[in-house]
């Protein structure tokens, strides 16, 4: 069941239109992007997020692996935002409405982000949800999941970089 719900999510992200660009490489900058976030402020990433280890979180509520992983995200941040981590959940393309009422169940308290029409998710190159960046406080690229992680492996990736 999990295989075929990964790949309705891939042939969804296939056909989400045709700027699709490429997953940044590791050792790469990824591109710079403004979204708005859900309480209404302006992310503009990377000036928001200079000198900080960030994790750019792609995602959808209609995700099967996101919602478990973003409570345990939650958990992860709450414990190590004040070690210079940041989170941005890139919403890929939902509306606002849908987004609200999923976030406050979970209790997600770090930068959601609203990607209308999926602009930023098709830039870049994401085939799958969910996909999560890890980026060095020098703005690199250091490390990148794709589908689902645990906790384990999600702190092991972060406390490379803090």
């Amino acid at each position: 069941m999990k295989a075929i719900r990964l790949l309705a999510v891939l042939l969804l992200l296939v056909a989400c239109g045709e700027e699709g660009g490429k997953a940044p490489h590791v050792g790469n900058a990824p591109a710079p992007f403004k979204l708005m976030a859900l309480d209404g402020t302006s992310v503009d990433y990377p000036s928001a997020t200079a000198g900080k280890v960030v994790v750019v979180r792609f995602w959808a509520t209609w995700c099967p692996f996101c919602k478990d992983e973003m409570k345990m995200i939650q958990t992860v941040w709450s414990q190590s935002r004040d070690k210079g981590f940041e989170v941005l959940a890139v919403n890929a393309g939902q509306d606002k409405g849908d987004i609200e009422g999923f976030i406050a169940k979970l209790g997600v308290t770090y930068p959601v982000l609203l990607d209308p029409g999926s602009k930023v998710t098709r830039q870049y190159g994401v085939t799958g949800l969910p996909m999560t960046l890890f980026i060095g406080r020098d703005g690199k690229v250091k490390g990148r999941i794709l589908g689902e992680t645990d906790e384990a492996t999600f702190r092991r990736k972060l406390d490379e970089l803090l």
